[in-house]
This record gives structure tokens, C-alpha cells and sequence, in this order.
């Protein structure tokens, strides 16, 4: 019988670190204000919207995105696990598995993991593939340990990708020829009611970059009243980490976590249920460095105030000579309840499946010994016909998955299903220094991996912005540029009073910027954003109508269901931008204020971006209401005999129009009335949509390919010599058109990956990979993996890490074709 592989299978298309790797230089952030935590960042563990944990490539687990919405990173040093070895002659070593010790002097009696061998040889790897990581441990122990963890992600799965449940499979092989014995202690503080906000204000205020930022203050080692309970249920084992005197419906923060292990004749297992996290935890440490065994203490006693507990649980066994085993561990928690403003509480999409209660967390781990294995080849089957692919490299595989990471720790809300809403509603921050969900303008590149990949939440996304677009709030407030910019546009007096620095949060049928914070009231309260008066932008109401679109036709061309919800709001906010064109030709002219996605870069009349996503964005609402007059039979308000004609009026008026004004015989001008020569990288956004979505071209593809080709020469190669990427807007030569622009000069890593998608599209692939090949480099190769920003500069800087509109990558895979 011939013996399992001494180590799990790892894919090749793996982000790989040495444990004892560092960055000399790692980017940092543009913006003091921004949020910068360093490069020691690893794949987050979590489903979608049920909170997350992060662990870096040292070991630590250091991210706790527990809150709905919010950010804590912290190394809480109690939370690891622990190795001990015992060869036969009688020799042991024990350590804990991370190599970065606590820096508070707490925990001085444990032994951590080295970063090398006392002769420089390295101590083991960390290789990544969201949503599983491998931790594989070298030259320290006689055994070869592996550690795999993942959480049940896959691909068109709205069950289990919500679970808030990590899996720890430990693969221990003895290469030696006598037996070694192995114990494997996992130990875990209990944090129940530290993850709610204590702030008792929501107010916003506006920081140095023109952001609306709020206060965020969780109960961080506030323990009081928490408990751990050892548990042996038939074969499973572990404790439960609880607090008393809860509510009777759960609050926010209000929970349980919950570890686990298996049991059985081959297998020792010993415990602590109560032990001090913040001491110097000889209580567990000395008899496990001694044989691998703890005391078997069972301590419900509860935490006393300024107490803080953990508990640990240690699983001890033999391997003998050329034997493999395999021990999990399960991590599981549950915190149903998403508060966002003051007792607006949502559950999560999990309790559909586990209750709401907060007591299911051991369920959970029941759960997850029994289909852990059946998880693992979900995600292989998943995996693997993209992996086989041989067109593909391996750093682009990497990436295309590890980009996902977002979705478990983009401040991911997911709510429980209702009538109204089958698979629940979801939504991902724009970025955790820029906190409002789904941003229009950044999802227009950014959700090509949700689309693809999970498309009954894409469309769950849409419908909100449908709702939303058909409301109004004439509550005023104050605009950040404004105040960032000193009143506003240079040419502004200084003397302007303050009412001239506010707007309406949103003006009816305007299509909303984002659905909202998560110290409101997302998808009821939209619009969040206040640097600009996103009621005055003039794409995202066509973002929208593509958006709309592209769902039907890459989900088969068959729900009429979701186009006709959508229709309304397509025909309100179609009228409304049109106001924007004020010579009434066809074609929305741009106010020369930063009213785009590029929001402090200012346009003047025509643009070649926001025109063309009109002009696209036309010719997607003439298909879709052709679409809903010969095959939806239900009722639609207007119907859209009555709009179509219109719609094809202005097309027919505006595209030669756009041709003529703009085209200037190798590239398209950014706009009509700012005179400037700069060549915009993602200035026929507009034509892309129409050939994704295949309708008819909004410009001549002879141009187009030529403005392509200039794009790619002047804002990748010329910039910089091609080191960065492609630079939003330079002169033809590369150079700066002003060397203190701010949006201009940075390389926007989703609008690059968006450029290599069209790039593909006009047979340019060679170049598109290259273009995404320097992205992927600049991100994981300067710590910025798992946190990938927005921009990032020639002077190795980044701006608003956790960025959505990364996952972009997704649509260069869908431009590629199978």
C-alpha cells in the first residue's frame, strides 16, 4: 500500500515568501492620513460578510475585520499555534509557529519559531492561493510539517463562501528511520464583545485629503464576564470561548468562537480552558516544551474586570518511520449581528444556514470535520481548470486568484436572505481609507469577479443601485474639495461664504456614487462620499446602464426579470445626465470640475472618457429595451417604444460628434475645452464596453487600436521606462503634463488591469500581459500583497490600500477566453 505524499500537493501558481524574508524597502503610504500597516499581510480567512482574520507570512495572525466594515490589525499572540517534537533518543524542541515574538514582553516563556537555522538556512515558506495558504516548515524539526488553511470558497456558491469558519490541516511526516513523536497545540484568546464599536457618535469629519472619515473605537481587551468551556462531543474535542450575560438577541460583538480538533485511539489530547494571554504563559508552556501534554484544567470561571483568558487544546501522537499524518484543526465563530448606525442591525448571510441565536458556533465546527474534505476539492475542482492552462503564467494564475482576497476582508457585508432579496444584499468597501461600499465608477472594473465568479450577487449589487437611483436626500453637506482646495477651483474668489461648499447628499434619479457606510444605513442611506457632489458626475449613470447590461449578457441572456427591475432606473437616469449636455448635440459635456472617477483631475466640455461610457451606455439601454419589448411580456414604466427612438437620436447625434472633436490622429483627447495634450491611458473606456458587450463600436477600430497603441507607448513604456505601469495621463513623450497632478501621475493598478483587457480585445495580448505582469510585480513584490491599493507612484508610494477596483484582473481573464 503505498503511503500519502509526504507534503500536500501546492500549486506552482502560489504567492511564496521565506519566513525570513523581508522588504528592505516596502512601499509606503502617499498620505500620512492613509492607512498604512505594513507589508506583513498574509490570505484572510473568513467567508464573505461573516468576518475575517488575517495571518501574515511570519505566522502571526494579526487582522480582525470582525465589525462589519471595520479594521483592526493587531498581533494578538495568544492566538497561534504551537509544535512540540520528541525524537527517539529523547530529545524535544518546542515552538510556537510564528517567528515574530510579542513585542510587550508578554508570553517571554515561549519558545517562537527562527526565522533561520543557526547556519543561515532557512526555517520553511508561506505560499498563498486564495482562499487556501501552506505553511511548510524546514530544517528546524526532524519531521516535514505543512500546515494548509482555507475557509469553504468556491466559485457560484452562496452556502458555505459565508461561513465564518477557517480550516487548519496539518500534514506531520516522519522521513526518519525511528518513530517521533508530535504534539500540535492550538491556542486562541478569547475576544467575545472586544469587536463593537464604543464610539457613541457616527459624526463625520473630513481629514487632510478631502475623505470623510468617523470615529471607530472597539472594546480591545475589555474581557469582563467572558468564559471558555472545554467540550468532548464523540469524536470532536475543543473548547468553547463564550461571555455570560448576554442578551437575548444577540448584539453586536455578542458571540461565541469556538476550536476544535478530533479524537481517537492513535490520538492524545489535553487541555487548558483558562489561562492568562497576557502573563508570561508558563501555565501552558512549561509542560508542553516539557512532553507536549497541558494540564487538563477545566476553568469556567469567568474573566474579572481588566481580565483577559485564553484557552489551548494539544493534540500529541507518534509517527513512525516513513508514516504521514493528518491532523485538522477547525476555527470557527459566531457573531450574527452587523450593527451599522446606532441599532440598525442586520444578520448575516451565514444565519440563514446556522441560526441567529450566536450559539452555533461549536455546530460550526460539527459542520466542518465532517465536510472539510469535501470543501477542499470544491475549491480544487474550481481551481485547477484554470491552473492547467498552459496559455497562462504562473504569476498571472496567482494573481487572478489572490486578488479575491478582497471579498473575505473588504469590510464584505452580507446580508440574510429575505423575500425581497433571495440570496441576501452584499457589498465591499471601495477601500478602508475611502469606508463606503460598492462604488459605481470602481466597480465598473472592479466586479468582473463577482460577475463572474458569483453573479447572483452582482446583480443583488445592481438592484440596489436601481432602488436607489429613483430617491432623494436634500440634506446638505459639506464637500471635501472644496475645503481641501481652499474654496475650490483656483479661480474661485476666497472670500466665498460656506453654503457654497455644500450640496444635497443626493439629488433624485441621480445614480448614487456607493450604497452607503457602515456607520449608517447602507443601500438605505447612498451617497456617502462627500469629497465631491457625486450628484454632478457625469459617468455613473452610464456605469450603471453597462453595468446592467453586461450582468444579462454574461449570465446567458435569459433574465428579463433583472432587466425589467432595472429598466426604470435605466430610462430616470439616462434623463437625468442628459441634462449635463448643455448644447443639447447628443453628448454630455464634463464642467471642468473633478466630476469622474478621476476626482481631482478637472474636465472641460466633451471628454473622451465620460463620452464615451454616454455614448455606450446608450447603446446598451437601445439593446435592452429592444430585448424587453420582444420578450418581456410584464409591465414597464415607460415602456420603451417610448424612450428607444430618443435614445437613438442622441447617439446618432453625438458619436460623429465624439469622432470629430476629439480624435486628433493617434489618440483621442482627453476633452474639448481644457487645450491640454495629455494622453489619458483609460480614454476609450466607452469603446471597451461596447466590444465586451458586443455592440456597435462608438468609434472606428482603426482609431481606436491607434489611440490603444499610444496609450500603451506613452503612458506605460515612456513613463518611467515602462518600471510602474501606466501612468493615468502624461504627455506623448511620458513626461508629466504638470509634475505636481496628483491622479495623473499615479498608476492606477485596476485601470491597468482594465487597459489589459482592452489591450486583448484588439489582439494585443503580448502586450497586455506585459502591461499586467509590472502591476502584479509592484504589488507583490513591494508588501503590498493582500492589501493592494488604488495607485501607487514612481517615488514608491501608495494611495487607499484594499482597493476594489484590483479585482479588474478578472475581466483580462475574461477577455482571454477559455
Amino acid at each position: 500500500m503505498l503511503e500519502p505524499s509526504p507534503r500536500p500537493s501546492i500549486p506552482t501558481a502560489t504567492w511564496q515568501r521565506q519566513f525570513h524574508q523581508d522588504w528592505e524597502k516596502p512601499y509606503t503610504v502617499r498620505y500620512e492620513s492613509n492607512l498604512d500597516d505594513g507589508p506583513f499581510h498574509g490570505m484572510p480567512l473568513g467567508g464573505f460578510g461573516a468576518g475575517c482574520i488575517g495571518r501574515s507570512h511570519r505566522g502571526e495572525f494579526n487582522l480582525w475585520h470582525i465589525d462589519g466594515g471595520e479594521h483592526v490589525f493587531k498581533n494578538l499572540s495568544a492566538c497561534q499555534f504551537s509544535v512540540f517534537e520528541q525524537l527517539a533518543n529523547g530529545d524535544s524542541q518546542a515552538y510556537a509557529m510564528s517567528t515574530q515574538a510579542p513585542g510587550d514582553g508578554s508570553l517571554n516563556r515561549w519558545q517562537w519559531y527562527p526565522q533561520t537555522t543557526p547556519t543561515g538556512q532557512s526555517t520553511g515558506s508561506y505560499q498563498a492561493l486564495y482562499p487556501r495558504s501552506w505553511y511548510s516548515y524546514e530544517n528546524v524539526f526532524q519531521a516535514q510539517l505543512t500546515c494548509e488553511q482555507f475557509s469553504p470558497i468556491w466559485a457560484d456558491n452562496y452556502q458555505e463562501t459565508s461561513y465564518p469558519i477557517a480550516v487548519f490541516e496539518w500534514t506531520a511526516h516522519n522521513p526518519t528511520d525511528k518513530p517521533i513523536t508530535l504534539s500540535i497545540m492550538l491556542t486562541w484568546e478569547n475576544t467575545v464583545g472586544w469587536f463593537a464599536n464604543t464610539s457613541p457618535s457616527s459624526k463625520v469629519e473630513i481629514r487632510d485629503d478631502g475623505s470623510p472619515v468617523y470615529d471607530y473605537q472597539p472594546r480591545i481587551g475589555e474581557s469582563e464576564g467572558n468564559f471558555n468551556q472545554w467540550i468532548v462531543d464523540n469524536y470532536r474535542v475543543g473548547c468553547l470561548l463564550d461571555k455570560a450575560h448576554k442578551s437575548d438577541i444577540p448584539s453586536e460583538g455578542e458571540g461565541q468562537w469556538s476550536i476544535a480538533s478530533i479524537a481517537n485511539p492513535s490520538l492524545e489530547v489535553f487541555y487548558h480552558s483558562r489561562w492568562n494571554p497576557i502573563g508570561n504563559g508558563g501555565e501552558i508552556w512549561d509542560s508542553f516544551a516539557a512532553d507536549g501534554s497541558l494540564p487538563d484544567i477545566d476553568d469556567e470561571s469567568e474573566a474579572k474586570q481588566r481580565e483577559r483568558i485564553a484557552t489551548a487544546i494539544t493534540i500529541r501522537f507518534t509517527v513512525k518511520p516513513g508514516q504521514t499524518k493528518k491532523i485538522p484543526f477547525i476555527l470557527a465563530w459566531d457573531f450574527p449581528v452587523t450593527e451599522f448606525g446606532k441599532g440598525i442591525n442586520y444578520y448575516r448571510r451565514y444565519t440563514d444556514f446556522f441560526g441567529r441565536s450566536g450559539e452555533n458556533s461549536w455546530a460550526m465546527v460539527r459542520t466542518a470535520l465532517k465536510h472539510s474534505d469535501t470543501w477542499q476539492e470544491q475549491i480544487i475542482n474550481w481551481q485547477q481548470p484554470i491552473l492547467d492552462r498552459s496559455d497562462l503564467p504562473d504569476w498571472f494564475k496567482m494573481a487572478l486568484f489572490n486578488e479575491l482576497y478582497l471579498l473575505t476582508d473588504g469590510g464584505t457585508i452580507w446580508s440574510a436572505a429575505d423575500d425581497r432579496d433571495p440570496v441576501g444584499q452584499f457589498g465591499v468597501l471601495e477601500c478602508l481609507d475611502y469606508r463606503w461600499y460598492e462604488s459605481l465608477d470602481v466597480r465598473l472594473y472592479g466586479s468582473f469577479s463577482v460577475l463572474l465568479l458569483w453573479p447572483k450577487l452582482e446583480k443583488s449589487i445592481l438592484i440596489a443601485f436601481a432602488r436607489a437611483i429613483d430617491t432623494e436626500d436634500t440634506n446638505k453637506r459639506l464637500i471635501g474639495y472644496y475645503v481641501q482646495t481652499a474654496f475650490g477651483y483656483e479661480d474661485r474668489p476666497q472670500n466665498v461664504d460656506r453654503d457654497a461648499m455644500m450640496a444635497p447628499r443626493k439629488t433624485l434619479h441621480a445614480t448614487p456614487h456607493d450604497l452607503g457606510a457602515p456607520n449608517e444605513h447602507p443601500w438605505e442611506k447612498t451617497n456617502y462620499t462627500c469629497y465631491q457632489d457625486c450628484n454632478l458626475w457625469k459617468d455613473l449613470g452610464s456605469d450603471f446602464v453597462l453595468q446592467v447590461y453586461r450582468a444579462y449578457i454574461f449570465t446567458g441572456k435569459k433574465d428579463l426579470e433583472f432587466l425589467a427591475e432595472c429598466w426604470t432606473a435605466i430610462v430616470d437616469t439616462l434623463a437625468y445626465l442628459k441634462q449635463f449636455d448643455l448644447d443639447n448635440d447628443g453628448i454630455i459635456e464634463n464642467s471642468g470640475a473633478p466630476d469622474q472617477t478621476f476626482d481631482d483631475w478637472r474636465l472641460q466640455g466633451i471628454s473622451a472618457y465620460c463620452g464615451g461610457l454616454w455614448l455606450a451606455a446608450l447603446e446598451a439601454a437601445i439593446s435592452i429595451g429592444n430585448i424587453l419589448t420582444q420578450q418581456y411580456h410584464g409591465e414597464l414604466t415607460p415602456k420603451p417604444a417610448e424612450v428607444i427612438p430618443q435614445y437613438q437620436a442622441w447617439l446618432d447625434s453625438g458619436k460623429p460628434i465624439y469622432q470629430q472633436q476629439l480624435w486628433n490622429g493617434s489618440y483621442y483627447r482627453i476633452d474639448t475645452g481644457s487645450g491640454s495634450e495629455v494622453v489619458m491611458a483609460d480614454q476609450l473606456c466607452g469603446q471597451f464596453y461596447t466590444q465586451l458587450l458586443e455592440l456597435d463600436d462608438i468609434v472606428p477600430p482603426d482609431c481606436a487600436k491607434t489611440a490603444l497603441q499610444t496609450v500603451y507607448q506613452s503612458c506605460f513604456l515612456n513613463f518611467q521606462g515602462g518600471k510602474f505601469g501606466a501612468a493615468n495621463g502624461v504627455k506623448i513623450d511620458g513626461s508629466p503634463s504638470n509634475p505636481k497632478d496628483t491622479h495623473p501621475l499615479e498608476v492606477w493598478t485596476g485601470i491597468n488591469f482594465g487597459i489589459a483587457a482592452f489591450l486583448v480585445q484588439m489582439g494585443m495580448q503580448e502586450e497586455a500581459l506585459k502591461l499586467a505582469e509590472t502591476i502584479v510585480e509592484q504589488v507583490y513584490s513591494n508588501g503590498l500583497q493582500f492589501r493592494t491599493p488604488e495607485a501607487i507612484t514612481s517615488a514608491g508610494t501608495f494611495r487607499a490600500s484594499h482597493y476594489l477596483r484590483a479585482m479588474a484582473i478578472w475581466g483580462i481573464y475574461h477577455t482571454l477566453g477559455d
